[in-house]
């Protein structure tokens, strides 16, 4: 029995572990890191899908990073949106009052 040992890619690990650190230690830097060595990793699975295992914590990562990535932006929006519409408020109410 000549089974194939396929080795996970550490690019894969990297990805999976920034994706989690963007969660918990280092939001903006982990989600970054994440993404990119996601998709790193996918390509060189891609290129030796008989030799390197490890697309599914490549995507983990990719998920992870980019959802809080979009989550962030949103809030960002939110925030501008809110302070906007106060100010907004305050520039009519003071119009009104003169």
């Amino acid at each position: 029995m000549n089974a194939a040992i396929r080795r996970t890619s550490s690019l894969a690990i990297i990805s999976l572990v920034s994706g989690l650190m963007g969660w918990t230690l280092a939001p903006f830097l982990g989600s970054i890191v994440a993404i990119i060595t996601g998709h790193m990793a996918r390509s060189e699975i891609r290129q030796q899908p008989d030799q390197i295992d490890g697309d599914g914590f490549a995507i983990a990562g990719l998920v992870m990073g980019y959802l809080l990535i979009g989550l962030t932006i949103l809030g960002v929006l939110a925030v501008v949106l809110f302070f906007g519409g106060l100010a907004a408020i305050a520039a009519f109410a003071a119009s009104v009052g003169q």
